[in-house]
């Protein structure tokens, strides 16, 4: 399906790269030279890209999908999955931008030793990033709740589109459609939606993500704190750090001594922690950075 999308939201405009903003990249240029760097990156490194995020300046007020709601009722999944098989390809599509390549760029000049993300749309793996480690899961891959039966969304959406062509005919033909962060279309209609049980078993499917009201697989986060505590500096880029997932490697790298810089587009629940906070672009900073 070949099916016009667009972004429901304007990003706010950048804080103009004055003398103040240059002098906060020198001082993070010193603070992390020499350094072995884990980046810890968020929504906000990805919104140059094309993807809006939940938090930025300027973003709309939305509700992220919950586990709760998603197990709420084989309707609501229904309506979920419609929306979806609609949205799920804006996500696909995206390209890298100039901070994921920046992260690559320090990666292969061997100041950075890996990349932790609470993002799910792969674009730092586009980027050609090693050693990134998926805390939140990715969009890519779909995972029965019953017995772990696993496939790529690529083939669910093949089996999906031959179940669903008039439903399919019917959307197109509405013109562009807006696409959340979680790449959720806006189409209220999916009454006429059909979606699959896990063929294994017939359990309950669901994309490959941590939802709100989940718990980061302990062994995830067993490996993003063994990645900082062999590390020097935690570099974290476009994350509020409003949720604990990420705020607790903010902490743990204040705690054990480690240099903490942080990158983002307004206030994080560490910036009190950080050696530094720079309130700018992902894109403008950490190009300069990998200079």
């Amino acid at each position: 399906m070949r099916t016009r999308l667009q972004i429901g939201w304007t990003p706010a405009e950048p804080t103009p790269l004055d003398e103040a903003v240059d002098d906060q990249i020198r001082r993070a240029r010193a603070l992390l030279e020499g350094c072995r760097i884990v980046a810890l990156t968020g929504a906000g490194i990805s919104t140059d890209s094309g993807i809006p995020d939940y938090r930025s300046p300027g973003a709309p007020t939305r509700t992220p999908m919950t586990l709760e709601m998603f197990l709420s009722s084989p309707e609501f999944r229904r309506h979920y999955w419609a929306r979806n098989h609609l949205g799920w390809r804006h996500m696909d599509g995206a390209e890298p931008n100039i901070a994921h390549r920046a992260l690559t760029d320090l990666q292969r000049q061997g100041r950075l030793t890996g990349v932790i993300t609470q993002n799910v749309d792969m674009l730092h793996t586009k980027a050609g990033t090693r050693r990134v480690l998926e805390l939140h899961g990715c969009y890519g891959r779909v995972r029965c709740l019953g017995c772990d039966w696993l496939i790529s969304r690529h083939r669910l959406a093949e089996h999906l589109e031959g179940l669903n062509d008039r439903f399919s005919e019917r959307v197109r033909g509405r013109g562009a459609i807006e696409v959340a962060p979680d790449a959720d279309a806006a189409v209220d209609d999916t009454s006429d939606f059909t979606m699959i049980d896990c063929p294994n078993c017939g359990g309950i499917v669901k994309p490959d993500i941590v939802y709100f009201g989940e718990s980061v697989p302990k062994p995830t986060v067993e490996q993003a704190f063994s990645m900082l505590d062999d590390a020097d500096a935690l570099l974290v880029v476009g994350s509020s750090l409003t949720v604990m997932s990420g705020l607790r490697f903010a902490r743990h790298a204040h705690r054990t001594g480690k240099r903490l810089v942080i990158v983002n587009r307004g206030a994080t629940r560490a910036d009190d922690l950080a050696d530094l906070k720079i309130d700018h672009l992902a894109s403008v900073v950490l190009p300069a950075l990998a200079a």
